[in-house]
């Protein structure tokens, strides 16, 4: 426990990465084996996760971005993507899933499929896809957790614009929305945020026992 504390305190929002630097592929897939493995509500995983490789997409992303450099210079760029107007045919398919994984018949667990239906289905189409974009949250926090333990930099972004970057790289048609964005790769040596001291509040503040 005292190592993953000390990742935490190693790790911060990279202002400038080095481009000449990328990750290897190994950490690479163990980065996306932490987010695939990460919690999220009823397990249904209501988003997907786009790995921008072209520097040309890049260097349209960016000024969507608020032209941030650590669009074009991270090691890698994930745009992660929460479901719109998520239902009943992307439940019947986690229950499939869920059926194939665990050998057992889907009719042994329709009714833990109609009581997702139930809850699901009776929010609002906009909490709806509140919902599925808080669930990227718990994703990006694996990621955060697992790129600390390999010392390997992550920048979470929400600056960008959703509209924008959803119209790039045609989200709209796919019934999906950009929720983040996280670069990942080696901080440079000339950024000079990572000599700051983290700040942030007392414990005595920030918790309270009732």
């Amino acid at each position: 426990m005292n190592n993953f504390i000390e990742s935490q305190k190693w790790r911060y929002a990279t202002k400038k990465f080095d481009a000449t630097k990328k990750i290897s592929q190994q950490d690479f897939e163990t980065l996306k084996e932490a987010i695939q493995l990460s919690t999220s509500s009823y397990g249904l995983q209501p988003y997907r996760i786009f790995i921008i490789e072209n520097p040309e997409l890049r260097a349209q992303l960016q000024p969507l971005a608020w032209g941030q450099s650590q669009i074009v210079d991270a090691s890698e760029v994930l745009v992660f993507a929460n479901i719109t107007n998520f239902g009943e045919a992307e439940i019947d398919n986690y229950i499939a899933n869920l059926a194939n994984t665990r050998g057992i018949p889907v009719e042994s667990v329709k009714g833990y499929a109609d009581f997702m239906k139930m809850k699901i289905n009776e929010l609002p189409v906009e909490n709806r896809n509140n919902w599925t974009s808080k669930q990227t949250y718990l994703a990006l926090g694996n990621l955060l957790n697992a790129a600390a333990e390999l010392k390997i930099d992550v920048t979470p972004m929400e600056g960008f614009e959703p509209e924008k970057v959803n119209e790039l790289l045609g989200f709209n048609e796919m019934g999906l929305n950009a929720s983040l964005i996280a670069t990942i790769g080696y901080r440079h040596n000339e950024d000079a945020t990572q000599h700051y001291n983290k700040v942030r509040k007392p414990k005595e503040e920030l918790f309270t026992t009732l």
